[in-house]
């Protein structure tokens, strides 16, 4: 299994579009290259934040091939491969392999709603038949469904190679219990920027971060002051992005953070419907946050 550090900050990127539709790859990499300046530790290519919803089988494969041409050994590539069908999820994580992907970033199937043991079965198939570290992904909220913490140390219990877990439940209840009895290998990463000094205060490891994708110096400032214990300094940061925070789910990620982008000259305000840009006062607000920040003028 690959060594790689799957901790502190990963931002989960968002995926560029041009005007007619189509993802706008040169913008994407402009946009991994902005994190590797900016000491970010990771990046997720293809998670939510990334509209993976509505990219193709292709482009999933495109924008990882992409990333790990030009920035392998400068960056550590995260591939999301999650998809309501184990085997669509397996197919697609061989891909990432095959192309150099450092890990995988596997959300729980959606829609479908399976069984916690139907969970264990999908995660445990996918680990046995791919050699990457492997992140689980849970998001109810998403997905309509939860990962309860039995099931997250089942799994990691019975795969060595599932080394972390993104928890987006909310339930720091939850979390506490999944850090209490995890295996030596098994860490736990917050899935919100906002909860994230919390999560870190009770054991966690580290943030899959949306604000990130335009304040990369400074939320990842911001954790590694977390994780050496200096929670006052953290705490000061933690709150001159918190109002940013907030904003970037004012209405459906990532429609906020690429209004954010956009504000900044880092990329196009275009989505994948049905997503549409944001509302004008959110907008409004939106800027007028990043100018409180000192992100914009």
């Amino acid at each position: 299994m690959k060594q790689v550090k799957l901790s502190g900050t990963i931002t989960a990127l968002v995926t560029p579009f041009k005007k007619n539709g189509e993802v706008d790859y040169l913008n994407f990499c402009e946009l991994i290259d902005f994190q590797v300046k900016n000491g970010t530790d990771a990046v997720v290519v293809c998670g939510s934040t990334g509209e993976s919803a509505t990219l193709t089988t292709d482009e999933k494969k495109h924008l990882i091939a992409k990333a790990v041409e030009h920035f392998s050994g400068k960056i550590t590539i995260i591939a999301g491969t999650g998809t309501n069908a184990t085997e669509s999820t397996l197919a697609l994580s061989q891909f990432a392999e095959e192309h150099g992907a450092d890990g995988l970033l596997v959300v729980t199937p959606y829609y479908n709603k399976p069984t916690q043991d139907g969970l264990f079965e999908h995660y445990r198939l996918v680990a046995e038949r791919v050699d990457l570290p492997l992140i689980l992904y849970n998001v109810p909220g998403r997905t309509g469904i939860n990962m309860l913490p039995k099931t997250q140390i089942r799994i990691a219990e019975a795969c060595p190679n599932v080394v972390a877990t993104k928890e987006a439940s909310g339930n720091i209840e939850q979390m506490m219990e999944i850090i209490k009895n995890a295996p030596a290998h098994f860490s736990l990463l917050s899935g919100d920027d906002a909860l994230t000094l919390p999560i870190i205060l009770i054991g966690g490891k580290g943030i899959v971060s949306v604000i990130a994708n335009y304040a990369p110096r400074q939320f990842s400032t911001m954790v590694n002051l977390a994780l050496k214990g200096k929670h006052k300094e953290a705490l000061k940061i933690h709150y001159e992005l918190f109002e940013l925070m907030q904003m970037n789910f004012v209405e459906s990620n990532p429609i906020p953070v690429k209004c954010a982008m956009s504000l900044m000259g880092m990329v196009q305000e275009i989505y994948r419907k049905p997503l549409m840009p944001i509302k004008p006062d959110n907008k409004k607000k939106m800027k007028e946050a990043l100018v409180r920040a000192g992100l914009v003028k």
